[in-house]
């Protein structure tokens, strides 16, 4: 990422958080967090339960024609929403009881955003509580519609739930407007910290700095964001957006603020990028020289 010349490296969307894969293969090749303990790839297909089939006569309908039954109740009480971060195990077969797909031959779990998975595998989790194992019926019009690429008809999966956090790429409640506790430069600048850092040097407009950031418009859109990437930026501060450079100055390591940038101090009216006010969420992880 850059910001060198008010030009952000791309226009990331909230999908960046996640591998795209499962909303395209219901979940081949996503990322797991490092605090997941690997296991042992299982290389077999694994076999498909009885029910494969159909719905048994205990599974519980939605609205929507999802059918799902609990396998093994969880530990937890709350639910995933659509915009939260899941991470799961799981096994998906045809109703031939065929496997197409399966985490467990991969050896760990698999990380993606609730809202970027099939519309009944998205349904599911969010009917779950962490710790529990659901088995899912999801009839072919919440699942791949008949394309021709992907498993057709009704897919089963086994689902079970690891872990979820809430989306870090979601926009703050207060993005539309600085709050009455922040507070303002001279420039315009607002800003409110988040955390409070632990490092007690600030960077100097000539310091190199690495971060973690997202930005949004203050209508809620996330523009760029290198949390949704998975990889801290690094860059000069005095070669950003000028309400960057002043900003990042009033950070220690550590720290992690949110600042509201005027259209002046931001892209400044560029065309091809975002307009208004701006709105990031800053964390200082080092300053580099």
């Amino acid at each position: 990422m850059t910001l060198a010349k008010l030009r952000p490296a791309a226009i990331v969307m909230s999908a960046a958080l996640v591998v795209a894969a499962l909303a395209a293969t219901a979940g081949a090749g996503q990322q797991t967090p490092a605090s997941q303990t690997e296991t042992k790839p299982i290389v077999r297909p694994i076999p498909a339960p009885p029910d494969v089939a159909a719905p048994p006569d205990d599974a519980v309908k939605t609205k929507s024609g999802l059918a799902t039954r609990v396998i093994t109740p969880g530990t937890g009480t709350d639910h995933p929403g659509a915009d939260d971060i899941v991470t799961v195990h799981y096994t998906g077969w045809s109703t031939k009881g065929v496997m197409f797909d399966s985490s467990f031959t991969r050896g760990k779990p698999s990380t993606f955003n609730v809202k970027n998975v099939i519309p009944g595998y998205g349904e599911t989790v969010q009917l779950m509580v962490a710790g529990e194992k659901r088995r899912a019926w999801i009839p072919e019009e919440l699942a791949y519609k008949g394309r021709a690429d992907r498993p057709q008809g009704m897919l089963v999966f086994d689902i079970e739930l690891v872990s979820f956090t809430a989306n870090p790429t979601a926009a703050p409640a207060d993005v539309a407007k600085p709050p009455a506790d922040a507070q303002k430069t001279k420039s315009g600048l607002a800003f409110k910290v988040l955390r409070p850092g632990t490092g007690t040097v600030h960077p100097k407009r000539s310091s190199q700095v690495t971060v973690h950031y997202t930005g949004w418009t203050t209508d809620g859109k996330m523009f760029d964001s290198s949390v949704g990437r998975g990889q801290p930026a690094t860059f000069p501060l005095d070669q950003v957006i000028p309400g960057w450079t002043e900003g990042v100055q009033l950070m220690v390591e550590g720290e992690k603020t949110r600042f509201w940038i005027p259209q002046r101090i931001a892209y400044d009216g560029q065309q091809g990028m975002p307009s208004g006010m701006l709105v990031f969420d800053v964390e200082l992880i080092t300053i580099q020289k």
